[in-house]
């Protein structure tokens, strides 16, 4: 900041008396721009941007007030500090200088010691605003262009789930169901914030990993053989190499590695029971299976809600967390009637 040399436009009608002003501050350093009109200030103020100006108010044609005013009411320069210098020392023109938007006053003759100490303090205080003005707008610029970059990521997760879908016709829609209901249960059980993001997230990428999967095994219409059944088991090993390479998706990667893991400890890959599952994970898994036997599958037919429900009740404490089918019952209460792929 204070590398920048502070530009001060002196604007007086009278030649001496610009130049009395333009010596005074001369050895501080500043640079020094003229007008000796209002007209010409005005065009100088527009031209410069200047950080300081000094004007006169008895001047001809346009006076001080009245190009103090026009400043004030031009957008790009009703910032500018402007300090009046006048020989008017009565109370009703510095009120009427104030209402015109002055800043400060300095009275005729000035003296030395005052207009440099004025200057050097106003200037810094407009360079100090102008660099909170420019940081403001700074943290603006990187929040808008961070919500861009997470506005992409977020797309492209759901490209990837939708290509998943293209190739799978028995899931369509299932991604973006299992997500928007999987967060749901996750804020009615408390979780909020950037664990909702990730929880998202992770939902839509629940199935990432049967892209290394042939269409052989995973559009196969009837039951998979020991082999198949085998490479489908590692789909959630695959998510879980290939997600963790990527920065921005680890805190989003408990739900596709850990989405088939049981409360008992009968899941896969890593048999996990209880609290050692992730709650994101935990939530999931009864959203899903909900969605599976919810939905018209090639493999069966869609359950209906009582049925699913009264599953889903049978398998908490086995298969599924008991206080997340608790919680994800209470929420499916306040969702309309019909299956989840509906």
């Amino acid at each position: 900041m204070s590398s920048v040399v502070a530009c001060i436009l002196i604007v007086d009608d009278t030649p001496s008396a610009r130049e009395t002003l333009g010596a005074q501050l001369l050895p501080e350093g500043y640079r020094l721009e003229y007008a000796a009109s209002g007209a010409e200030a005005l065009e100088r103020a527009g031209a410069l941007k200047p950080d300081l100006i000094l004007l006169d108010v008895m001047m001809p044609e346009m006076d001080g007030y009245e190009v103090c005013r026009r400043l004030r009411d031009t957008a790009e320069l009703a910032e500018i500090p402007i300090v009046m210098v006048t020989s008017l020392d009565d109370r009703a023109s510095r009120l009427v200088g104030l209402e015109a938007g002055a800043d400060d006053f300095l009275s005729k003759p000035v003296d030395r010691a005052e207009l440099r100490a004025r200057v050097r303090t106003i200037t810094r205080l407009n360079r100090y605003r102008l660099l909170s003005v420019e940081r403001k707008e700074a943290e603006q610029e990187r929040a808008r262009l961070l919500l861009e970059v997470t506005q992409a990521y977020d797309a492209t997760i759901e490209a990837w789930s939708l290509a998943l879908e293209i190739r799978d016709l028995d899931i369509q829609g299932h991604c973006r169901r299992v997500a928007e209901m999987t967060v749901k249960v996750a804020a009615a059980m408390g979780l909020a914030g950037d664990d909702l993001v990730h929880i998202r997230r992770g939902a839509f990428l629940h199935d990432i990993g049967k892209i290394a999967l042939p269409d052989s095994i995973l559009r196969k219409p009837g039951p998979l053989t020991h082999e198949e059944w085998e490479s489908m088991r590692r789909h959630p090993e695959v998510a879980y190499e290939l997600l963790s390479k990527i920065s921005f998706l680890r805190p989003a990667i408990t739900i596709p590695h850990c989405h088939h893991e049981k409360w008992d400890g009968s899941g896969y890959p890593r048999g996990l029971a209880g609290e050692e599952i992730p709650l994101a994970a935990r939530i999931f898994t009864v959203v899903d299976v909900w969605d599976a036997l919810s939905s018209e599958r090639s493999y069966n037919g869609a359950w209906d809600r009582a049925d699913v429900t009264a599953y889903c009740r049978d398998q908490a404490g086995s298969h599924f967390d008991p206080q997340v089918v608790d919680a994800f019952l209470g929420v499916l209460e306040r969702e309309p009637s019909g299956p989840v792929g509906a």
